[in-house]
C-alpha cells in the first residue's frame, strides 16, 4: 500500500486546480491611483506620460494583452486628427505576462505600478491642451472597469487627472472631434499563478515518488550502513548520514537558486507560455516518458560520477558532500525527468518559487535517509527492491505522457489551430489512462518488467482509481464539464461541438422556443441580458430575480459559472426557482445618442451599454466590482444581503437558499 500510496497522492496533485483565497468586497473600490506629467522634447514635440500605482495583487491589463482574454487597455486621445499626431504606438513600461486557465490565453498584465508614454508632435501652435481618456480593467478577486480622463498642459508641462467627465470635456474649446488613437493588439503569452505552498507541496510528493524509482530506493539502506558501519561510533554515524541528507537538500536548492540567477525571476515566466517553448517541453516530456517506460537511459556523462566519486574518497565533511552530489548524479535517469518537470513549472511563476520547487522535492528524498540513520531498526519496514520500483518509473512515464499534451494545447490554443481541440484532447488522454489501467492489472507488460506473478493489493487500488478516472472522462466527449480536471483540456468553446453533441444552437432544443429578449446561458440557462425584460418575464413568472453583474473578461464571473453553478443543487435552484438577470459591465456597443449621459452618481460618461451597468451597479448598489450577485423580488427590492465572489459551494447555496425563502414568506 505505501509504495503506491505515494503514486496516488501523485496523481491528485496534478489533478488539483490552484486555491485562492476570498476576501471580503468592499464597497467602492479603486485600486489604482494615477498622475500625468509632460517631458517637452523640442519646440513641438512633447512625451505625455502617465504613472499608476496598483495597490498590491490587483493587476491592470495591457493594452497588448489577448483580446480573448480580459479587457485590454485603451487610450483614446481627442484631437489628434487636426491639432497633433502621434508618433508610433503608446509605450509601456515593465508588464509581466501569465497564462489564464480560465480563458486559455497568455494575458499580459502590470502589477504594483504602470507606465504609459506616449510622443506626440504638435502640427497646430495654437494648441496648448492635450485631453486623453484612459480605459482598462483591473482585477483581483473581482474585476472593475474604469474610465479616467486625463488633460497634458503643453505651456507649463504639467498633467491633471479629471474626475468629472463634464469638467473633461468643457476644459478647453480648442479640442474637438475626438478620435480614438490606433492601438497595436498582439497575441502575448500566457498562466493563473500557483502559490508557493502549492509548488513546495506538488515538489515534496514529486520527491516521494523520486525515492520509489530503481535509482534512488536500493541506495537508503545502502548508504545508512556504510555510514553506520564506516564510522566510529553510532553517533558519528548518525551525523554524517544527517549531513549527506542535509547536502542533498543543499544540492538541489542551488540548482533551483542558479536557474533563478540566470533567467532572473520573471524571465522564465514570459518563455513558459511562448508557442514554441509550449512544443519544445511537449517534445521533452514526451522522450521523458518514453525514457520511463523503458526504451533507453537519459544519463550524464560517466566522466561527471567518475570525478565525484574520486572526491568522495577523501572522506570527511568535503567526502560526504561529494557522496551527496553522486546520488543526484547516478540518480538522474530517474530523477532528471522530474527534476527538469519541476524546474519549468516552478520558474515559470518567477521569483523564488524555483528555488522553493527544489527545497520540497530534496526535503523529501533527503528526510528518509536522515530518518534511518537515526532509527536503523526502521529499515526492517522497508519493502524489499524488486520489480515494483520500475513500475513506479513506469506509471511516472504515463504521467508525462498526459501532461506533455498539455503543453501541445497550450500552443494550440495560443495559435488558434484547432488542432487538438476539446474532444481530441480527452481521446488522447482516455487512450493513455486505458494504457495506465491495463499496465496496473498486469495486461500490458514492458521490457524491463518482472514477472508478475500476483497484484498487491496497493496496485489494484491504483488501478481501480485510475479506471474510474477514466470512465469520468469518457463523458466530456459528449460535452460533460469535468471540473475535476478543470483548467487541463481546452474549454468547452473549442471543441467540435460548443453546445454538446445533438444542441442547434439558435434556441431550438429541449427546451423548445426561448422567452422573448433571452438567451442562452452558461449550462443551457435562460438569461436575460436587459433589466426590463428580465423583470418582466420575472413579473410574470413570478419568481424572484438573480441579478447578475458580470463581465465578458471577468475571470472570477467564469469561475463561478464553472465551478459553483454547474453544481446540481445551485444548476436545480438557477433553472427552476429564479429568473437570471446576466448585466455585462464590458460590453462595447454604442448606446443611442439620445440615451447617452454623464453619470450624476460617479461624474462618467455614459456612452456603452457596459456603461449602462456598470453605472446602475453603483448607483443602486454603491459597489462596482464584479461578480457581484443580487436576489431581488419582482418590484426590485433586495431579498438578502448581496454577496460577491463566493466559490464555496455551501455558502452560495445558503445564500440562495435564504433569499429565495424570503420570496416566498
Amino acid at each position: 500500500m505505501i509504495k503506491y500510496g505515494f503514486l496516488l497522492v501523485m496523481f491528485f496533485f496534478t489533478l488539483t486546480g490552484n486555491a485562492q483565497i476570498f476576501t471580503d468586497l468592499e464597497k467602492i473600490q479603486n485600486p489604482v491611483e494615477w498622475e500625468a506629467s509632460v517631458n517637452k522634447l523640442d519646440s513641438s514635440r512633447f512625451e505625455l506620460i502617465i504613472d499608476g500605482v496598483i495597490d498590491t495583487d490587483w493587476h491592470v491589463y495591457s493594452q497588448f494583452t489577448d483580446t480573448n482574454g480580459s479587457l485590454p487597455l485603451e487610450l483614446e486621445f481627442l484631437g489628434s486628427e487636426s491639432s497633433y499626431t502621434l508618433e508610433g504606438p503608446t509605450e509601456e513600461g515593465e508588464t509581466f505576462t501569465a497564462y489564464s486557465e480560465v480563458f486559455k490565453v497568455d494575458e499580459t498584465f502590470f502589477k504594483d505600478k504602470a507606465k504609459l508614454s506616449q510622443t506626440i508632435s504638435v502640427t497646430d501652435s495654437n494648441v496648448n491642451f492635450v485631453k486623453l481618456i484612459l480605459k482598462y480593467q483591473v482585477c483581483k478577486e473581482v474585476c472593475i472597469n474604469e474610465e479616467k480622463y486625463f488633460v497634458f498642459n503643453l505651456q507649463t508641462l504639467e498633467g491633471e487627472v479629471i474626475k468629472d467627465y463634464n469638467e473633461f470635456e468643457n476644459f478647453s474649446t480648442e479640442l474637438e472631434n475626438p478620435k480614438q488613437s490606433q492601438t497595436a493588439i498582439e497575441d502575448f503569452e500566457d498562466e493563473e499563478k500557483q502559490d508557493l505552498l502549492t509548488i513546495f507541496l506538488l515538489a515534496f510528493a514529486s520527491g516521494f515518488l523520486a525515492l520509489l524509482t530503481p535509482c534512488v530506493f536500493p541506495m537508503i539502506p545502502m548508504t545508512v550502513s556504510f555510514f553506520t558501519k564506516q564510522s566510529k561510533n553510532a553517533a558519528v554515524g548518525r551525523r554524517n548520514a544527517l549531513l549527506y541528507g542535509l547536502f542533498i537538500v543543499v544540492i538541489y536548492v542551488l540548482l533551483g537558486t542558479l536557474v533563478t540567477a540566470i533567467f532572473g525571476a520573471d524571465a522564465l515566466n514570459a518563455l513558459s507560455t511562448n508557442v514554441w517553448f509550449n512544443i519544445v517541453f511537449f517534445v521533452l516530456l514526451v522522450i521523458f516518458a518514453i525514457s520511463f517506460f523503458g526504451a533507453f537511459e537519459i544519463m550524464l556523462p560517466n566522466s561527471w560520477a567518475n570525478a565525484v566519486d574520486r572526491k568522495a574518497d577523501r572522506g570527511g565533511v568535503i567526502g560526504i558532500f561529494f557522496m551527496a552530489l553522486a546520488l543526484a548524479i547516478v540518480s538522474f535517469s530517474c530523477t532528471g525527468p522530474i527534476v527538469g518537470t519541476l524546474l519549468v513549472q516552478a520558474a515559470s511563476e518567477g521569483g523564488l518559487a524555483p528555488i522553493l520547487g527544489m527545497l520540497g522535492f530534496s526535503l523529501a528524498i533527503a528526510i528518509p535517509f536522515a530518518l534511518f540513520a537515526l532509527f536503523p531498526g526502521l529499515m526492517n519496514s522497508l519493502p524489499k527492491s524488486g520489480g515494483w520500483l520500475n513500475s513506479v518509473k513506469v506509471v511516472l512515464g504515463f504521467l508525462e505522457l498526459a501532461l506533455a499534451f498539455k503543453f501541445l494545447s497550450n500552443a494550440d490554443l495560443v495559435l488558434q489551430a484547432h488542432l487538438l481541440e476539446r474532444e481530441v484532447f480527452l481521446a488522447i488522454w482516455i487512450a493513455i489512462f486505458s494504457g495506465l489501467t491495463l499496465y496496473l492489472f498486469g495486461k500490458i507488460r514492458l521490457s524491463h518488467d518482472s514477472p508478475l506473478a500476483h497484484i498487491s493489493s496497493g496496485r489494484v487500488l491504483l488501478g481501480l482509481t485510475v479506471l474510474a478516472f477514466t470512465i469520468y472522462l469518457i463523458p466530456g466527449l459528449w460535452g460533460a464539464p469535468l471540473k475535476l480536471i478543470s483548467g487541463f483540456p481546452p474549454p468547452m468553446n473549442y471543441s467540435e461541438s460548443p453546445y454538446g453533441v445533438g444542441y442547434m444552437k439558435g434556441g431550438q432544443n429541449e427546451l423548445g422556443e426561448l422567452p422573448e429578449d433571452s438567451e442562452l446561458g452558461p449550462y443551457q440557462l435562460i438569461t436575460f441580458t436587459d433589466y426590463d425584460a428580465g423583470m418582466a418575464y420575472a413579473k410574470a413568472e413570478n419568481k424572484p430575480v438573480l441579478l447578475d453583474f458580470t463581465g465578458k473578461a471577468c475571470v472570477n464571473c467564469r469561475k463561478m459559472e464553472e465551478r459553483v453553478w454547474g453544481e446540481p443543487q445551485i444548476l436545480g435552484k438557477l433553472q427552476n426557482d429564479v429568473v437570471l438577470i446576466s448585466l455585462f459591465v464590458d460590453l462595447k456597443e454604442d448606446l443611442p445618442k439620445d440615451e447617452q449621459y454623464v453619470s450624476q452618481t460617479t461624474g462618467k460618461r455614459v456612452k456603452t451599454v457596459g456603461n449602462k451597468w456598470s453605472d446602475f451597479q453603483i448607483t443602486e448598489y454603491q459597489i462596482n466590482a464584479q461578480p457581484y450577485y443580487v436576489l431581488l423580488n419582482t418590484q426590485g427590492d433586495v431579498l438578502n444581503t448581496p454577496i460577491g465572489y463566493t466559490p464555496d459551494v455551501s455558502e452560495f447555496e445558503a445564500w440562495l437558499k435564504e433569499g429565495i425563502s424570503a420570496y416566498t414568506r
